[in-house]
Order: structure tokens, then sequence, then C-alpha cells
């Protein structure tokens, strides 16, 4: 008997974080899963992307004094998950830290340690090529936005 996957839509937006510098790049290391990550999350009904985008890299990030600096679009990345088809819209941003000072962060989020690094070694590093494709959307605006 064949194996019935179950479709699952969803919107998530993030942001590509650069330092006060413009010289590094914030990942986010998920030991629990072995990932090296952007920061991103689900859409919340009611919110845009700009504001899911800003509230998620805050959460999982503990980066509070963000400025958004460049809208980079939206791709449609899709993948299995145990049963599940996963569809995802993802939207992301450009953004900028205005301060290295972090807050606490939401007991859920405390899985993500975030770290710096160069925009070259961040495409080593990312797990996934999606957001390998992020780092390539944001770099050629790092000389006209920062």
């Amino acid at each position: 008997m064949a194996r019935k996957t179950i479709p699952v839509f969803y919107a998530a937006a993030g942001g590509v974080v650069a330092d006060t510098t413009g010289e590094k790049v914030l990942l986010l290391i998920r030991p629990s899963r072995d990932e090296v990550r952007l920061p991103k999350g689900h859409i919340e009904p009611g919110e845009s992307p700009k504001e899911a985008a800003m509230r998620e890299v805050s959460e999982e990030s503990g980066y509070k004094s963000l400025k958004i600096l460049v809208d980079l679009g939206e791709q449609l990345v899709a993948f299995p998950l145990g049963k599940r088809a996963v569809r995802r819209t993802e939207h992301y941003y450009l953004m900028q830290i205005n301060s290295t000072e972090q807050t606490e962060r939401p007991e859920q989020d405390a899985q993500f340690f975030p770290i710096w690094v160069t925009w070259e070694e961040a495409l080593q590093h990312l797990t996934y090529a999606a957001e390998r494709e992020w780092i390539h959307r944001a770099q050629p605006h790092l000389k006209t936005v920062l």
C-alpha cells in the first residue's frame, strides 16, 4: 500500500542580518537538528511578512535593535518532512542591527545559538541551499545600503 502524504502549506518570513559594519552576517546554530540557519519563522494571522520577520529575528537571535534595509522578495520552498509534503513561501529582508545588545529570548528560541560570520563563511556553512539563495540576493545590496 502506498504511503499517503499530507500536504502542508504556510508562509514564513525572516532576515539576512548584517552587523553594524556590514562585514558579517548572523547565522543561527541549532544543535538539536544539526543545522545552521538564517532566522525566520511562521507568519502569524493578521501579521505582515515585515512584522513577522522583525519578530522572528528578534525572538530567535535576541537582537531587538534591527532595521530593515531591503525587501529581498520571496521564494517557494518544497520539501518532505516525515509523512508531510511541505510547501512554504518564504519572504526575506536584508536587515542590520543597530546595537549588539541582546535581550532574553522566549524559551523555545533558546535552542538557537547566534553567531556572526563573514558572508563567504555563511555560504559555506548554511545547511540548506534555499537559505544560501538569500545570501546571494542580499550581497549586491551591501554597498548601496550600508
